[in-house]
Order: structure tokens, then C-alpha cells, then sequence
């Protein structure tokens, strides 16, 4: 164990293409609160030359998701080997009432939403925001049984994959919504 205890994330970092496009983008659909920004000519770390606008967005509990807008950088993208789906930003409501209002409220500002979808111990929304980022909304709806169970599973499960690296089948009911 290393000498240190890390206490909870400071913040989540990732580029957007318009800092006050994403900003107000997540003000109003997501309801975040804006709470900082920095603009600098040079990298901090670095001393590199690449200016920069960081602005910082509170999602509620302690949370604090960042973007940078990189204006003399190469136009944003993706990695073309990574599918659209593998990476994103999943943040939690209370209840399912929560994210049913929260899909039609998302719908209504006029972005495509997918789902509720089904995980078993919990169920999803997802959608992208302005710079291409997929978000997921998530309501957890598992029981503390299921939950022991996965942390009882975890480590047989990634012990299976690294030697097969074919999906393990310790928690296939997590996928049998007749079963919650």
C-alpha cells in the first residue's frame, strides 16, 4: 500500500470544443453550477506555450467536472480505435422517478436521449453533449445482497478474464430484469 490516502477527486478533467458553449450546456441541462474558471498563455506544469481556457462546473456531493477549450490545438476528436460508447461521464440520480424526469427534461432541450436501459443494479440514460462526450445518467435500483454478491464476484471475474479474456459469466443475472 503506498504511504498516502487519497480522500475523493479533486476534479475530472476533459476538453470541450466552446468553454461558454459547455458551460451554459451543462448549466441547463444538467443543472451543474459554474464555479471557476482559469486562462492562462502557458501550461502551469509545462511553462508550454498553448493558451487556454479551464472552467470548472460543480455536479453537486463534492463533484467537480472540468473542461479545457484549446484554441490553437488541432480540432478535438476521438480515438478512432475506441468505440463511441466505452468512454463517458456517468453521473447518479436519486430515483427512477429522477431520471424519467430527467430524460424528458433532457428531450425537451432538444438532444437525443437512449434508453432507461437496464444493468441489473441499476438503469441508465445516455446522451451526448456539445463537444461529443457521451453522458450517462444512472439510478441505482440494486439490492445490498446484489451488491455483496458483485464485490464477492469481482475478483474471480477479473482473475477469468485476464487468463480467457472472454466476458465471465459469475453475474450473468445482473442481465435478467425478471430477477429484481
Amino acid at each position: 500500500m503506498p504511504p498516502f490516502r487519497i480522500s475523493r477527486i479533486h476534479h475530472v478533467a476533459y476538453r470541450c470544443r466552446d468553454a461558454k458553449e459547455t458551460v451554459e450546456w451543462y448549466q441547463r441541462v444538467l443543472g451543474m453550477t459554474y464555479t471557476t474558471a482559469f486562462a492562462e498563455d502557458h501550461v502551469p506544469s509545462t511553462g508550454t506555450y498553448d493558451p487556454y481556457m479551464h472552467v470548472f462546473l460543480n455536479c453537486g456531493g463534492g463533484n467537480i467536472l472540468a473542461f479545457f477549450e484549446l484554441p490553437n490545438q488541432p480540432e478535438m476528436g476521438r480515438d478512432p480505435n475506441t468505440p463511441a460508447w466505452v468512454q463517458h461521464l456517468a453521473f447518479e440520480v436519486p430515483d427512477m422517478d429522477a431520471l424519467h424526469a430527467a430524460k424528458a427534461h433532457i428531450e425537451g432541450e432538444g438532444v437525443e436521449v437512449l434508453g432507461p436501459t437496464y444493468h441489473g443494479i441499476f438503469k441508465s440514460i445516455y446522451f451526448f453533449d456539445p463537444s461529443g462526450h457521451r453522458i450517462e445518467l444512472a439510478c441505482n435500483i440494486g439490492t445490498q445482497e446484489q451488491y455483496a454478491e458483485l464485490t464477492r464476484l469481482a475478483p474471480l471475474m477479473l482473475e477469468e478474464w485476464a487468463q480467457t479474456k472472454k466476458a465471465p459469466r459469475h453475474a450473468d443475472w445482473l442481465h435478467k430484469e425478471d430477477e429484481i
